[in-house]
């Protein structure tokens, strides 16, 4: 037995965070760096080769008809003319799996099948394209015609699946089935692997069996065969080559190819056809296709192993006389707790007899167990040299195989798998209801499935119907205790206290899989019970009686713990839940300062933790457009807690001033420190260039003489006796090129630049500011003389600003910027107030244009600049299509580029969702629906509820680096609705939302797309953005 465990190449599409050329050569997802074996061949990763880093769509080779393929040029006439025949018969599978469901994650790829029936259109590829879970497809053929494909079957253990076509949708070429004839694979048989191979629309690869009797490769966590003996040969297929016919000179599919070395060795492994053409036959003759199973797992051992083991010499005599041929003999090597083995068989047990019959072989012990369900069978194990007889019930393999699914709280659950429960020799009673996509309310740290839970509000939850009842019964907004296991660690159960979410993903949805239609049916099982009245609580914070300055530690008394948690991911930001600390500013009316890298926009859940012991929801009141705070408010009546109005300074904090460092840690600890300030200067938070999300301009960043300061992403500036001169705040930067992880800066922001925005709040206004549309940047005196500035100009900043000697030049402008200022002007006044300070700028806010002196090529211009309302750059609406997410390109996107192509920008979107699998990328621009212009979600919605469902359209769109292309999609209602999103104050969540189905609004409202949210993220969740 090999024990290679690797990661199968499937799953992770490639990604990059660069935007490369707008056309690259399609990748086969191929992330191994081993000997370790793939899985499939590795399916390739279909066109997310789009533009702006996810690839685009690839130009067919129309010479393929022409020519007889590479690898059978060199052949002999008989091999071409089978190839010929042959490759009628084989198709490429485009397919999306959309969703997380037990082993397998949200895809989108590609692959191969062959038909095997062309009078019923039944194709034959691996289960791991098919999938155990929601599947859609097409596949098109040598001639490339192209027709739907629906899963008819996908065995529960082994590697195969079978496909249904409409034979009647085929036109153009005349169809035909290659005979599947397991019985000629034979060692030293000439063979041709006949595929879709990385990617490549057909290609012929050609080899020679070595071996009929390896065991099934291990390919780690991800979906394994197991219980059957492979093929070994010297091919080298590679991405996309999963589900190829492996043919032999007479055009008999001989093996079905199904996986390889990861290392580039020229070996590949081949799944016999035994088993699937039973499958076969019986689906021809409309039966069921009965699995049987003890739950044991057994491995192919030679002899030698064998008589280690105890295999006596009396047997091995017996069985070496009636199998000749044979080299080992199956050994238990997995039996499953509580199974119908457990107790009565072990590992390491000889399997010497079957119901009185001499057995060696997977294929015979499958055909005992398939033909036994519901019955008993009668087994003769070697255990330590001594006979041991033993009865067991033979189980139904696909009553412990998933088919349905519940989608809750934006996470989805099922029973564990036997596929799973084997790999970690766990049992399938009572063990928990397996967290196949850990999202939404069920994010749990580390991993996004492997999650079995095991209790819900102190209720256990064994199996999905109880956790059905359990959360059917959790109101809305309620905060449970969730006890949980991975699978990878058994033994330790976590607990975790989880804010239920029933209002964005307001529906209990079952899945149910439906053999007969190919899709999966949803249903809606109960709706949300209303949340709970909150009720009023007494706390008291925590005393730092070692503290050397009392009044400010005392400020402890003026901080709240902020969570905040996205339903979906907008505006680029990179996660769905954060955590860190506000400051209150008016306890009267429950008033918070709090940095936008933790509330960064206004779709999110707040919760506001007082004296770490009271807990209540926030909501957004203000968030500032340039300077990285946002001012949230909770229900002070809730709170019968000492909480403190925080005194803000009125004077600047200034360079070299001593200052008292109180902040939270990474451990949300509180810490204090003695310090000083070793500078004050003006940043400009880097671009992300890959994915533009909110950033900090045009700023004057403190920065202290304590490592405390970098450790701490919440905190303040203090003074003795307690009053705040500056905040500390995290503020979201870049991300890092070579690792994908997000830079985060921890810096001080004085206070006065606050209070006039406080006070309108206070007041009950809400703060509308204006600003210029620019970023800007320091240029001192040396650079301002060269660039054109006049003596008089600098005299006089040296002499009104003796602390400052710099004036500011724009350094960028807005995309959409119209007259005004440009690129290279150095400000000199705006309003006539000589610009020197960052705070000098805040003259914008409250005027809609501002009079400006400028230096421009060497010479001084004066300017009315308009100034723009802040009310027009956050996001107030959201079109989720086809599994895009879409709303108008936000401040950052505006700040990052030259010029907005449309008002339609592609945010994020969804593994496994057509805009996945025909690579309309994050920063795209959609500018045209079926060659009509769409220059706004208005005009989208309109034209993309005129297309019918199932049908191809086409999306004119431009890359972020103004690279124009044209996309065809394919619209898929059923698991990919239309969904609108409308900010709208009066609803309580703050959007109201509609759902279209058939291009008119359907009753009920639409859900917050589940999981995979793809944003060009970290991976944290299945939705990149």
């Amino acid at each position: 037995m090999e024990h290679q465990h690797s990661t199968t190449k499937r799953k992770q599409p490639p990604t990059s965070t660069d935007r490369p050329s707008k056309r690259r050569p399609s990748q086969p997802i191929e992330a191994m760096d081993s000997t370790e074996p793939y899985l499939n061949g590795g399916i390739t990763a279909s066109a997310n080769e789009t533009p702006n880093g996810h690839g685009s769509p690839e130009e067919d080779d129309e010479e393929m008809d022409d020519l007889l393929h590479a690898a059978a040029t060199a052949d002999t006439a008989e091999w071409q003319a089978t190839i010929e025949k042959v490759v009628r018969n084989v198709v490429s599978i485009h397919f999306c799996q959309t969703c997380a469901f037990d082993t397998d994650s949200a895809i989108s790829s590609e692959a191969t099948g062959f038909v095997v029936d062309a009078e019923r259109g039944y194709i034959l590829t691996n289960r791991h394209v098919v999938g155990a879970g929601p599947f859609w497809g097409y596949c098109i053929f040598d001639n490339h015609e192209e027709c739907d494909v629906y899963p008819v079957y996908r065995d529960p253990v082994h590697d195969f699946g079978i496909l249904r076509f409409d034979p009647k949708k085929i036109k153009y070429i005349k169809l035909a089935a290659l005979e599947l004839r397991p019985d000629l694979a034979k060692v030293g048989e000439e063979i041709r692997v006949v595929g879709n191979d990385a990617g490549e629309k057909l290609s012929i690869l050609s080899g020679v069996i070595s071996r009929l009797d390896r065991n099934a490769p291990e390919y780690g966590e991800g979906y394994s065969d197991f219980n059957t003996n492979y093929i070994q040969a010297a091919a080298a297929a590679s991405g996309g080559s999963s589900g190829s016919p492996v043919v032999n000179i007479d055009g008999f599919a001989i093996a079905l190819q199904a996986g390889g070395r990861a290392d580039g060795a020229a070996t590949d492994y081949f799944l016999p056809l035994d088993r699937p053409l039973r499958a076969l036959q019986l689906i021809r003759e409309g039966k069921l296709v009965e699995r049987g199973t003890i739950q044991t797992q057994w491995m192919l051992k030679a002899f030698d192993e064998c008589r280690r083991l105890g295999l006596s010499a009396e047997w091995e005599s017996k069985v070496r006389e009636k199998f000749p041929k044979e080299t080992g003999m199956l050994v238990a090597e997995v039996i499953l707790p509580d199974g119908p083995a457990h107790e009565k068989l072990e590992e390491g047990d000889v399997l010497v007899q079957v119901n009185g019959e001499l057995l060696t072989q997977f294929v015979r012990l499958d055909a005992v167990l398939d033909s036994s369900v519901g019955g008993k069978v009668k087994l003769l194990v070697q255990r330590g040299g001594e006979d041991v007889e033993v009865e067991l019930d033979v189980g139904d393999l696909h009553a412990i195989t998933p088919d349905r699914f519940v989608s809750v709280a934006g996470a989805a659950f099922h029973n564990l798998s036997y596929q799973q429960a084997r790999l970690y020799a766990v049992s399938l009673k009572d063990s928990g209801v397996y967290c196949c996509e850990a999202s939404g309310s069920f994010r749990f740290e580390g991993s996004e499935s492997g999650w079995l839970v095991h209790t819900i509000d102190n209720k256990p939850t064994p199996d999905l119907d109880t956790f059905i009842e359990v959360m059917k019964a959790v109101p809305d907004r309620s905060r449970v205790v969730v006890t949980y296991k991975h699978l990878r660690d058994m033994h330790t159960l976590n607990t975790s206290i989880m804010l239920v979410d029933r209002h964005w993903h307001k529906n209990m949805r079952l899945a149910v899989r439906n053999d007969e239609s190919g899709l999966w049916d949803f249903s809606d099982l109960a709706d949300a019970v209303p949340p709970m009245p909150p009720v009023s609580r007494k706390a008291n914070f925590i005393q730092m009686e070692g503290a050397k300055y009392p009044q400010a530690v005392d400020i402890i008394r003026s901080f709240v713990r902020v969570s905040a948690s996205m339903p979906m991911k907008l505006d680029g930001f990179p996660k769905s839940r954060k955590i860190g600390f506000g400051l209150v500013i008016d306890a009267e009316k429950g008033l918070v300062v709090v940095s936008r890298a933790i509330v960064p926009y206004d779709m999110c859940d707040i919760s506001v933790t007082i004296a770490d012991s009271i807990i209540v929801d926030g909501k957004i009141v203000f968030l500032h457009p340039l300077q990285n705070y946002a001012i949230i408010q909770y229900d002070p009546s809730l709170v019968q807690a000492p909480v403190q109005s925080a005194k803000l300074a009125t004077r600047p904090i200034k360079q070299g001033e001593e200052t008292i460092f109180f902040g939270f840690n990474q451990n949300l600890r509180p810490v204090v420190a003695k310090t000083s300030v070793t500078d004050i200067t003006t940043v400009a938070i880097p671009a992300s260039t890959s994915t533009p999300r909110y950033r900090a301009v045009n700023l004057d960043a403190i920065t202290v003489d304590t490592s405390l300061s970098g450790q701490c992403g919440s905190g303040v500036l203090v003074t003795e006796d307690g009053t705040v001169q500056a905040l500390w705040l995290t503020y979201l930067g870049e991300r890092n090129g070579h690792t994908s992880k997000d830079i985060e800066y921890h810096l001080g922001f004085a206070t006065p630049a606050l209070l006039p925005v406080i006070d309108e709040v206070k007041s009950g206004g809400k703060p509308n500011l204006r600003i210029l549309n620019l970023e800007t940047q320091t240029v001192q005196m040396s650079q301002c003389r060269i660039m054109g500035v006049s003596e008089h100009w600098i005299e006089r900043a040296e002499r009104e600003d003796p602390e400052r000697h710099q004036l500011f030049m724009v350094r960028k402008v807005d995309a959409g910027n119209i007259g005004g200022l440009q690129e290279g002007d150095i400000i000199l006044t705006l309003n006539d107030q000589l610009i020197t300070r960052v705070r000098d700028l805040d003259v914008m806010y409250n005027n809609t244009a501002l009079s400006a002196l400028v230096v421009r090529k060497q010479e001084e211009i004066k300017l009315d600049v308009p100034t723009v309302p802040t009310s027009e750059l956050e996001t107030d609406r959201v079109v989720v299509f086809c599994g895009a997410v879409l709303h108008r390109p936000h401040h950052a996107v505006r700040q990052q580029i030259s010029k907005v192509h449309s008002d339609i920008y592609v945010s994020a979107r969804m593994r496994g969702s057509p805009a996945y699998q025909y690579g309309l990328a994050p920063t795209n621009f959609v500018m045209a629906v079926n060659a009509v212009p769409t220059p706004d979600l208005e005009s989208f919605v309109r034209e993309t509820n005129k297309i019918p469902d199932n049908t191809y359209f086409r999306l004119k769109v431009m890359t972020f680096d103004n690279v124009p292309w044209v996309a065809t999609m394919k619209k898929n209602e059923h698991y990919f609705p239309t969904v609108e999103f409308v900010k709208d104050s009066e609803a309580r969540e703050g959007w109201r939302r509609k759902k279209y189905e058939g291009g008119e609004v359907k009753r009920g409202e639409g859900e917050v797309p589940e999981g995979g949210q793809d944003a060009g993220a970290d991976g944290e969740d299945g939705m990149e953005g």
